[in-house]
């Protein structure tokens, strides 16, 4: 009698199709890379001029909710920028050391936020500081603070007298801003 032998079924993968699917992975991944760090670099700038905007309400109307004048401060620091909001003069607090805001005599700090250096986000305001008045929520003097991200992206918040933001982003505009 003669026995016959079938064939075994195949388990597992090759070394060569493992090759392959590693190869396609790279030239995939490859190519999705830049446009990946551009969309990251976009949603960080995004989410900075959000916070900032948010803040300049915030301040805004806890000057006026307080019935107390508000103030918010901008600072250089080594490996990147902070503001402050706080009680006082302009010069009675200071993000510009690392750690938290230091205010002096009976200013008060309310909120600090750092930006670093590695975030690749900075705050480059043309004023030191905005002053929100608690009476009215106007604020003294008006400016123009721009949020630069990577890649000289950019979107700039222009602070009018009535204390209020008008948002937008110079060319390549970012999504989601209108042009100025």
């Amino acid at each position: 009698m003669k026995t016959s032998h079938l064939p075994q079924a195949q388990r597992g993968i090759t070394l060569i199709e493992a090759c392959m699917v590693l190869a396609i992975t790279t030239v995939l991944a490859t190519t999705a890379a830049p446009g990946m760090q551009d969309l990251i670099a976009a949603r960080r700038l995004d989410n900075a001029a959000n916070q900032l905007a948010t803040d300049i309400q915030l301040i805004r109307t806890a000057a006026v909710t307080r019935n107390q004048a508000l103030r918010l401060s901008f600072h250089a620091r080594d490996g990147g920028s902070c503001y402050v909001i706080h009680t006082g003069a302009a010069a009675d607090c200071d993000c510009s050391a690392p750690g938290p805001a230091v205010c002096h005599g009976t200013a008060r700090e309310i909120k600090t936020v750092t930006l670093a250096n590695t975030d690749q986000i900075s705050i480059v305001p043309n004023v030191a500081s905005v002053l929100f008045d608690p009476m009215h929520g106007t604020s003294t003097p008006t400016g123009t603070l721009h949020v630069i991200g990577a890649g000289g992206r950019e979107v700039r918040h222009v602070i009018n007298v009535m204390g209020r933001v008008r948002s937008c982003s110079p060319a390549p505009a970012l999504p989601g801003y209108r042009a100025c």
